[in-house]
């Protein structure tokens, strides 16, 4: 029997993707739930680094000031031998800001402080989330999703979307499953600790002293007075990760004595491996995060994949349960973000076993959507940003573009040419010749993305038709 949905969406998982995804449907008037079956949010600083495209999308979210406000840029490591300094390892490829692309290197923020930060703008934009809520199983119908818990009675809801992590019971519960190998076979031991007797502008790296013995990183956490131990261990290795356990590890491979770490607040071992779900969407329920795709830690892709996984989710699902595009968008999920997951995978895996540095592919600047289904490139002969592309920042006619994109709508940059009479509720901005983007007219998506680009404007208002687009009352 059909019952009135409690909520739009139902989102499983407070993690970065799931409240990254609920702020963006908050924003957008779309009534969403998050939940959560801790009774608290992740405490560990795991996923740590913020790439600079991720800051673009915090950007829009409303959340950068408080971002960069908790965090601070990666400290130079320095490397550790017998008690002494011996040499210093640059962790990434140096690069400078551009017009075009104001964030120019990682961010350091602890996963709990981004957690934090997250949720209090989902509270300020009127979401929720309910924590103590595990999710047991799911039906669902043409119509919605029916959620089952633990505690607490059934939720019913029009989509679901799966952000409960690696080992999700969303994704198990359809049945869906995930291609993965193991990228390295020895355990690794991370845990959040205080310690005497290293400073906070570098990152402390102790390499293996003998065989048989993985290397120790201590790394300060900006923002906190913490530090994130780091610990690989042989192959077959039971890692123990009580507080003695983390103690000895740190004395057994450093110049430091037990005592010298004061407090273990948070510890957990993992073996490194990499996984891609076979799909992103079954009916009514969409995976995105680590449900959909694991990572190695290595060049901090996890956790801004995920996010910009909820990013690009954001917007579509406003879109349809607004009836301002069909259903039919949200395919355009996995056909967009799949392979998205599936290079970043490569590259974490590519920079674990020391294959590829962490550079400009780790950024994620690069990343776009050309071959997408929701793109249309019109001009035979574009030199600079294509449809498909991130949109750069920079100035057009004194407006500047990231302030111009700002919000939940699309917006028509027309650079060097006339405007034409924009689609409804489309933001336009126009001036003459641009850097980053030389002359044409461009249609960015809501998510930063060029959808559409031509010299004229031939074209555009059938695009715009095609990907339903239209707010429902033209389309009717």
């Amino acid at each position: 029997m059909r019952t009135d949905p409690h909520t739009d969406v139902l989102i499983v998982g407070a993690g970065p993707t799931g409240l990254a995804l609920g702020v963006d449907l908050a924003r957008r008037g779309v009534a969403a739930l998050v939940v959560e079956k801790a009774d608290g949010l992740f405490p560990g600083s795991r996923g740590k680094g913020l790439q600079p495209r991720t800051m673009e999308v915090f950007d829009d979210l409303g959340v950068l000031d408080a971002i960069h406000e908790a965090g601070g840029g990666y400290p130079v490591g320095m490397i550790w031998q017998d008690g002494e300094r011996v040499g210093e390892h640059q962790m990434f490829e140096p690069a400078e800001p551009t017009e075009g692309s104001p964030y120019d290197k990682p961010w350091m923020v602890p996963q709990w402080r981004t957690q934090e930060i997250l949720r209090a703008r989902l509270a300020e934009l009127g979401g929720q989330v309910a924590l103590g809520r595990e999710l047991t199983g799911l039906t669902q119908d043409a119509d919605g999703v029916t959620a089952h818990f633990a505690t607490g009675g059934d939720l019913r809801a029009r989509y679901l979307v799966a952000a409960d992590g690696g080992r999700s019971t969303v994704r198990r519960a359809l049945g869906i499953g995930m291609t993965g190998d193991t990228v390295d076979p020895r355990p690794m031991l991370v845990a959040d600790i205080r310690v005497r007797g290293l400073d906070r502008e570098n990152w402390h790296i102790f390499p293996p002293r003998g065989e048989g013995e993985g290397f120790l990183a201590i790394c300060p956490l900006a923002g906190t007075e913490d530090f994130q131990m780091t610990a690989q261990f042989p192959e077959g290795s039971t890692v123990d990760v009580s507080p003695d356990g983390v103690r000895k590890v740190v004395a057994a491979r450093s110049h430091l004595a037990p005592s010298d770490v004061t407090e273990v607040r948070w510890a957990s071992d993992f073996r490194p491996r990499t996984a891609l779900a076979d799909r992103f969407r079954a009916g009514r329920v969409l995976l995105a995060g680590d449900a959909a795709h694991l990572h190695s830690p290595a060049g901090g892709q996890g956790l801004n994949t995920s996010v910009q996984d909820a990013y690009n989710l954001g917007w579509k699902l406003g879109a349809v349960l607004r009836d301002e595009a069909p259903a039919a968008l949200l395919d355009t999920y996995e056909e967009e973000r799949r392979p998205v997951a599936a290079e970043m995978l490569g590259l974490s895996t590519s920079i674990h076993r020391g294959e590829a540095r962490r550079g400009d592919a780790t950024r994620q600047l690069g990343l776009g959507y050309r071959e997408s289904s929701l793109t249309e490139e019109t001009r035979p002969t574009a030199t600079r940003v294509r449809a498909g592309d991130r949109a750069p920042d920079g100035t057009l006619g004194g407006v500047r573009l990231f302030d111009a994109f700002r919000g939940p709508h699309w917006t028509l940059l027309a650079v060097g040419t006339e405007a034409p009479e924009p689609p409804k509720g489309v933001r336009v901005v126009q001036g003459g010749t641009q850097t980053s983007y030389g002359t044409g007219l461009f249609l960015v998506r809501p998510d930063g993305y060029v959808g559409w680009a031509g010299d004229t404007a031939r074209g555009l208002t059938e695009y715009v038709t095609r990907i339903g687009l239209l707010p429902s009352r033209a389309r009717d």
